[in-house]
Formats: structure tokens, sequence, C-alpha cells
């Protein structure tokens, strides 16, 4: 588009003039390959396909010029064809898909290309980018900021969002402030308190289109073309305490997944943590109601999101903890999350000789209590109770210990609670019990050894005659996983997940890595669920598989 090659002029006219202005050949070069593969046939009783490719390929490659405070960088990506659940927009594309120059001082930074930023906690602008889940919402256009004096920071931002192998037509525009009170103010320089406050503001502006109205499908909807959103946060800190707090207020925004109503949206976030040696706490509270921010009204899924919404459940990595993920609901949720951490000192009577370590973590997500008013070009719904449908809840134990000097153990008891409504399906809760016990012995310096074994209780369970719901997650499981580290480069690992009762499945994955310096290469055959993978709130659904995966990563 004519946007993006004004962009791409602009970046080599000022590559060109800095390389003769300040010798730019002698400057550092860096960079990162990331290659990832996978070969996949039909398996009836997991659900998988056939795929008609032999092999699937993601691929791409950084590479990042730095000269003082200048740099510049390119991402080449390729997808021929894209790894099983990414976006088939991705289908055999490939190309320049990152591209920008920038240079800093102490008092400025200006970007020109693509650029990732963040206000607060993201709740009105986070552009980011994860390869895992195949999302980049990055801007394409100007960014810069400002630091005036110490302790005060301006940032404005100008660009449209990147979707796919383009850029999309709408506008998006942003300014931030934040500025940190013991820095500026002079009594405070030696205060024990120490505040720090910011504001921000972002606009996106989207050419009109046709939308009939659900009243009257004669009249079409008088559709906003600029949706403004702001944001107001404070930091606080006190010796051992620490609170974030930020409210978040967006203007009428129909859009697909609201199903066109004009209600306005807000959104409230809370991190309250006290932290001394050997003991933390934190709880953290959110709540909002019709908060998904997007650049395009049309857009579903999960591209083109202007904000991010940071979730208050806990990120598992133990694999039957996060059979169930909880996806952020940006329409409308509110939840709480409390964590603990205490450390028992050695020669206690928990602690023993080398201490023990208990983790306790526990959240609740409920749905608003909403009453329907109307549907498109309607403010859609008010607000009832104060309390909705619970979403997910969870409550984790998890004792950490070292038996000896080369022997630890990490015991976890999980309760799960979770409403499928929230992955867009229909039934009851499931509640689900879950033991875990990884245990981990160094044989030496250069060799150890890590076994897994876990136990899900569930009472969902799979249905076979069901034709538009087969959740192959039901059931009660069982898993073991053993990995061998194999001196300082190589290492293997099997496990095998089974649905021993009301389930079905039995998948089973072998691995084996090889690592020299910043090269690391891994080949494995095996089975993947179909689920949901997740990262912070943020989802894409991972269809299930059978066959061969590989991935090469290396820098330099």
């Amino acid at each position: 588009m004519k946007y993006s090659k004004f962009i791409l002029t602009t970046l080599l006219s000022c590559f060109a003039s800095l390389a003769s202005a300040q010798g730019i050949l002698g400057g550092h070069v860096t960079g990162d390959v990331q290659v990832d593969g996978q070969m996949s046939h039909a398996d009836d009783v997991i659900g998988a396909d056939d795929v008609p490719e032999k092999l699937r390929l993601n691929t791409r490659a950084d590479i990042l010029y730095t000269n003082g405070g200048f740099s510049a960088g390119i991402r080449f990506e390729m997808y021929q064809n894209p790894l099983l659940g990414f976006d088939n927009e991705w289908k055999q594309g490939q190309g320049l898909a990152n591209y920008f120059v920038s240079y800093s001082t102490e008092r400025l930074t200006v970007t020109a290309g693509n650029f990732y930023e963040q206000f607060g906690s993201g709740m009105i602008l986070r552009t980011y980018e994860d390869r895992f889940l195949g999302l980049d919402n990055s801007l394409f256009g100007f960014n810069a900021t400002f630091r005036p004096i110490n302790g005060i920071t301006f940032k404005a931002l100008i660009g449209r969002q990147r979707y796919y192998w383009d850029y999309a037509e709408s506008l998006v525009r942003g300014i931030d402030g934040e500025v940190n009170l013991n820095s500026i103010i002079h009594p405070m320089q030696g205060s024990k308190l120490h505040v720090t406050l910011g504001a921000g503001f972002v606009s996106k502006y989207e050419d009109d289109e046709t939308i009939p109205s659900s009243l009257n499908p004669e009249y079409r909807l008088n559709l906003p073309l600029n949706v403004g959103a702001a944001s107001f946060r404070m930091d606080l800190a006190y010796g051992n305490w620490s609170l974030q707090t930020e409210y978040a207020h967006k203007g009428q925004d129909p859009w697909a997944d609201n199903k066109y109503i004009f209600r306005e949206g807000n959104a409230f976030l809370l991190d309250l943590n006290y932290s001394q040696h050997g003991f933390s706490a934190g709880i953290q509270a959110k709540r909002i109601d019709n908060m998904g921010f997007k650049s395009v009204r049309s857009q579903s899924g999960q591209m083109l999101f202007i904000n991010y919404l940071p979730p208050i459940t806990e990120n598992h990595t133990y694999a039957f903890l996060a059979m169930y993920p909880y996806a952020t609901q940006v329409n409308g949720e509110q939840g709480i999350q409390g964590d603990i951490m205490y450390k028992f000192k050695k020669g206690t009577l928990v602690g023993g000789k080398y201490g023990t370590d208990i983790h306790l973590n526990s959240s609740v997500v409920m749905g608003l209590d909403t009453v329907v008013m109307g549907y498109a070009g309607t403010d859609g719904y008010t607000l009832d109770k104060f309390l909705g449908d619970t979403y997910y809840g969870d409550l984790s134990v998890e004792v950490s210990k070292k038996l000896s000097k080369t022997v630890k153990l990490i015991a976890t008891y999980a309760y799960q609670v979770f409403n499928p409504v929230v992955e867009g399906e229909s039934g009851s809760l499931i509640h689900n019990n879950i033991l875990i016990a990884d245990l981990s012995w160094k044989i030496n310096k250069v060799h150890s050894l890590r076994f897994e074994a876990e136990w899900l209780g569930s009472d969902s369970y799979y249905n076979a005659d069901e034709e538009n719901h087969r959740d192959r997650r039901g059931g009660d499981w069982i898993m073991g996983l053993a990995e061998w580290n194999i001196g300082t480069h190589w290492f293997v690992s099997a496990s095998d997940q089974y649905a021993y009762n009301n389930g079905i499945g039995n998948y089973y994955n072998l691995s084996v890595g090889y690592t020299h310096g910043a090269t690391r290469f891994q080949l494995g055959y095996g089975k993947q669920r179909e689920g949901l993978l997740c990262i912070g709130g943020v989802c894409r659904r991972v269809p299930a598989s059978n066959g061969l995966t590989f991935s090469l990563t290396t820098s330099f």
C-alpha cells in the first residue's frame, strides 16, 4: 500500500544519510534465526485430520544493526504452509514482515517503521509479538519518547497495525505521560514513599461502512469514525509494600464481537504486594466491561487488538494444570487472585536440612450479571447484580524441597473449576483435581535426570456421540515424563498422557535435542491433543496432530 511504501522510502533515506554522516559501517550486527517444522498424518482416535502437505514450516530471521544511538532492524518471515493451529491468513506467505530505524539520545528516542509500545499495563495500548501464538499487532508508523528531565516521560505515536502480510486501513494515534514525583519534588527525594503517576489517551480512526440496524433493517448504524480510550494509573511503593492501580475508559465502539452495541467500556486493575526475606504475598483484582478495542471493527479473533487486558490467573506450565486454560473475556469479566510464598528456614521442623518453599495461589473469575436491552445500534445491556456466572476458579498448593544436595522434589495439588462458555461452548461447570510430583536429580556437573508424574481427576467426560462438541480433554488422566540431560550438549525425553477413565487418547511423545553455543536443535515424534495454547490470557486453538516436529534456533 502507499502508506507502507512511504515509510519504507523514509527508512531507507534515513539509513543512507546516517551511514554517510556517522560511518555506520563500523557498528555491530546481531540476529537470530528460528525454523519450526511439522509433519502430521490422520488419526481418528485423537481427531487428527489428514494434512495434504508432507511438511509445514514456520521460518523467521531477525537482524539488528546498532551504532551508538542509531539502530536498524529487519525481520524476514516465511510460512510454507504455516504450522497447524496458525491462522490460514499466513498461508504460503513470505517476505520482510518488520523493518525499522531508530535513533536515541539521553532525552529523546525516535523510531520509524514497525515498533512495539505499551501504555501502563496495556489496557488502552499494547502492541507486541508472540511467535508461538502467531500474533503480531505491531504499529507501522512513527513513535517518539521524550524525557525532558529525570522523572518525566512523554510518548507520542501514530501508525497502522500489522494485519498478517498487510496493514489495516485504520489509523491509531496515542499520547502518554508519566511522572515520578520523587524525582521532580525535592522534599520527596529522600522519602520512603515512592509515587509515580501516569495517564494516556489512544484514538483510532476508521472509515465508515454499511451495517444494518437490528431494530430496523432499512436503516444503517451511525458508526463513530473516531473512538477514544483514556487511562489513569498510579504506582506506590513504601518499604516492603507496593501498589499498582489503573483505570481505563473507552468511548462508544461498536464492533463485531460485542454485536455492534454502543455501550461505553471501562476496566479497572489493582495489584497489591508485600515482600520480605523468605515471604511474599500479593492480591490482584480486575473488572472489565466491554473493553475490547480493535483497529478494525469487523475483525474477530486475536488480530488487530489495540489494547491488552492482563490476566489475573496463574500461567501454568505443567501439562494437566494447563489442560483447561483461561482466556480473558474482553466483553466482560471480574475476578481476584491471591498469591503467597513462604520459605521455611533450614534447621526448622518443616524446613529440615535444606529449607522448604511453599507456594499458595488461588483465583476466581466471574462474568457480569447483565440484562439485555437491545442489540446492534443500542446500548446492548445494563448491569443487574454485582456478580455473574462463575467462569473459572482454581486453588493450588506447591511444596518445593531439596531432599539432598543433588535431589529436589516439587509436589503440587490443584483444584479447578472451568466454565465451557469461555471457549464458546455450552455445558455445566467442570471440576478437576490435579496431583503432580516433579523430581530432579543432578548426577554431576553435566548429567541430570528429571521425572514427572501427573494425575487429573475430572467430572467431565468424552462423548463420541456429540456431533458439535467432542472435547477430548474429558475424563481421568495419568501422565509420566522422564528427561535426561547428557553432558552439556544433548538431552532426551519421553512422556505419555493416557485417558484411563471416561476419556479417550494415549498421547506419547519422544524428543531429542542438541545444543552447541547459541544453536539448539530439537526433534520430536508423537501425538498432540487438540486444545488451546494460552500465553498471558491470549489463546489460539491447536488442532490434534500425530507425527514429527523439529525446531532449530540460533543467534549471532
